[in-house]
């Protein structure tokens, strides 16, 4: 599912891409795609490929391919540039193993995988990627996720939203992504030398007005799909920022 974010969190690192909306809106605009493997036998866990989804924002951001004069750091930078938009595919079979056969990272979760790509601009996807379906993500989780551990960071999902799966992992994506820039170089060291934890739930309805208020990156979609330009879809918890752990 294809999405945008338009919100900068209120204070993020010195290294941080973000640019005048202006400007952004004016850069040439790319994509970074991620491709969720759902078998027809073994589909995965909705809140697994969410997580997933999740984390493989922050391993590409984090890859040395994507920085100084890696292959991918031009790429990284024109996306950056400019809105920071998410499409999320789904593969099986030999469309996963094509898709795997292109450059990109493959993360893997409890029971799902997922493989992002170097941005791309909106018009020149792979042909490999480009002919796969959008729609179609809708995954269920086969018990309620428990609570996450304490100190892990969560992605809190807006309770009031009814997202797809693939809407929700680009969103949960847009979230450990501003949660990223909002956390200065030893917290960032820190979290990837730990594997990235994460978790992502929706939020309790009681506390998601305190959770928007809180000061914490805070996700607004563009509302180019399945909901409203503006809305507030996810609030990222990182236990170094601000305004975590309130009830």
């Amino acid at each position: 599912m294809s999405s945008q974010h338009t919100t900068r969190p209120p204070a993020v690192g010195a290294d941080s891409p973000f640019r005048p909306a202006s400007f952004r809106d004016e850069a040439p605009q790319f994509v970074l795609p991620l491709v969720v493997r759902i078998e027809k036998a073994e589909p995965p866990a909705r809140t697994d490929a969410l997580e997933t989804a999740a984390r493989a924002v922050l391993v590409l951001l984090t890859d040395e391919r994507a920085h100084g004069e890696g292959e991918w750091a031009q790429a990284v930078r024109d996306w950056q540039d400019a809105r920071i938009r998410k499409v999320v595919r789904r593969a099986r079979g030999a469309e996963w193993r094509k898709a795997e056969a292109l450059p990109g990272i493959t993360v893997h979760g409890g029971g799902s995988q997922v493989r992002v790509f170097p941005p791309v601009p909106l018009d020149g996807w792979p042909k490999e990627l480009a002919k796969l379906q959008v729609s179609g993500t809708d995954l269920d989780d086969p018990a309620a996720p428990a609570a996450p551990a304490p100190g892990t960071p969560v992605l809190w999902l807006n309770p009031g939203l009814d997202m797809s799966a693939g809407k929700a992992m680009a969103q949960a994506g847009h979230g450990a992504q501003l949660a990223w820039w909002a956390l200065d170089g030893a917290e960032r060291r820190a979290w990837r030398e730990a594997g990235f934890p994460l978790a992502v739930r929706t939020a309790p309805e009681e506390r998601w007005a305190a959770l928007t208020a809180s000061g914490l990156p805070v996700v607004r979609d563009a509302g180019f799909t399945e909901i409203a330009p503006g809305s507030c879809t996810v609030v990222a918890e990182h236990p170094a920022l601000p305004g975590a752990g309130r009830p």
